[in-house]
């Protein structure tokens, strides 16, 4: 599939910072272990760093978190003893290790992201980029000023899992024949934990990273918190951003702040190609079904973190389970990368991904058709 004119490139990101010379790079050698520093050490943060260092050579030598009872919660689930603690990330970035993981709240991925490619750190960060345009565009212009032996890495983690690997290459052989449609589902109950926060949106840095899940302008929304995993595999799968989208979505259940609990946008892509997704929260507790199926005119394709499905006929239909946790395989390879210094940059595309999810929360806004140029130059 041929990109589309308004594929993002580096020509389109004006005002790069400069580029990091190669000295101030933290580097290991093939054979050293690679020390770790958590920027953030709330739910996922940990998770991630639990399975690096039980599943990699990756050591998770440095915390760093506003607060005790976080910090305190990490080192019981990583298994940590003697961490070395910062309540200020800068000087965590100023520390000798090699790496970082910045699982901060969404609204500070851009600023945390920016300073850790200055500082030469490797970089795994989760997603989503930033909850708005303007971050997203800061996110780039920092990862393309990036030092070209660092590796930066974004918590898509179905990009590394060895399932969809082998369902995008049987896609990419033609083996479907011409995609025509993509869904998309991500359905699940909402979060049984209590959050803070009333109706009013936060002031304060405390208040907003006590409350970052249930404001759009910290979080994203659902779409792009949350969905975003199924919208990256969607354009990974596609080979291109959409042009496009169009939607509608709501909160049907009150609840502090503004984020939806379900949503529905169709992705218009090149060549007649049409992407659909629905996502929400108000399914039963007992009830998830997060998958991504491809159409074309010749068979299917069904991807999920647990197997992928080639449907090529009525009565064949072949499967294949996941060898491991997509996660371990994200973090692993992210390990061996530095490693055996072959490092990636997905800073870019994990942007990209990020811009895709914030064009379908603005068509549900808007209640209209919005175009990729549209969403670029908004302030949304």
């Amino acid at each position: 599939m041929k990109s589309s004119k308004n594929a993002v490139t580096r020509r389109t990101l004006i005002g790069a910072t400069t580029v990091v010379p190669f000295a101030a790079v933290a580097g290991s050698t093939a054979n050293s272990s690679v020390s770790i520093g958590l920027l953030g050490t709330g739910g996922r943060g940990p998770t991630v760093s639990r399975l690096l260092t039980q599943n990699t050579s990756g050591r998770i030598a440095a915390l760093c978190d506003l607060y005790d009872e976080k910090i305190e919660r990490a080192k019981r689930v990583i298994n940590l003893e003697n961490p070395v603690i910062y309540k200020d990330y800068e000087k965590l970035l100023a520390s000798d290790v090699d790496a970082i993981i910045i699982a901060t709240p969404a609204f500070l991925h851009a600023e945390h992201f920016e300073k850790a490619v200055q500082a030469g750190k490797h970089i795994y960060i989760e997603k989503p980029a930033s909850p708005d345009v303007a971050g997203c565009k800061r996110i780039m212009r920092a990862a393309d000023s990036a030092d070209r032996h660092l590796n930066i890495t974004f918590g898509f983690q179905r990009r590394y899992s060895q399932i969809y690997k082998n369902a995008k290459t049987l896609l990419d052989s033609g083996e479907i024949g011409t995609v025509r449609l993509a869904l998309l589902q991500f359905l699940k109950s909402r979060s049984s934990k209590k959050r803070p926060g009333g109706m009013e949106p936060p002031t304060k840095l405390a208040d907003k990273i006590a409350q970052w899940y249930s404001w759009r302008h910290l979080s994203g929304d659902l779409i792009v918190e949350n969905n975003i995993h199924l919208i990256d595999v969607m354009n990974w799968f596609l080979g291109v951003h959409p042009m496009k989208a169009i939607g509608t979505g709501g909160q049907t259940v009150p609840r502090p702040g503004d984020v939806r609990d379900h949503g529905q946008v169709t992705f218009d892509y090149p060549n007649n190609v049409q992407g659909c997704l629905t996502g929400t929260t108000l399914a039963p507790p007992t009830y998830r079904v997060v998958n991504e199926r491809f159409f074309g005119n010749k068979g299917g394709i069904e991807t999920t973190s647990l197997y992928w499905k080639h449907f090529r006929n009525r009565d064949e239909i072949l499967t294949e389970q996941a060898p491991r946790n997509s996660t371990v395989e994200a973090v692993d390879e992210f390990v061996t990368r530095i490693t055996e210094s072959r490092p990636e940059n997905t800073g870019v595309r994990g942007a990209e991904s990020t811009l895709t999810a914030i064009l379908g929360r603005m068509a549900m806004d808007l209640k209209r058709e919005v175009t990729w140029e549209e969403m670029w130059n908004s302030e949304a």
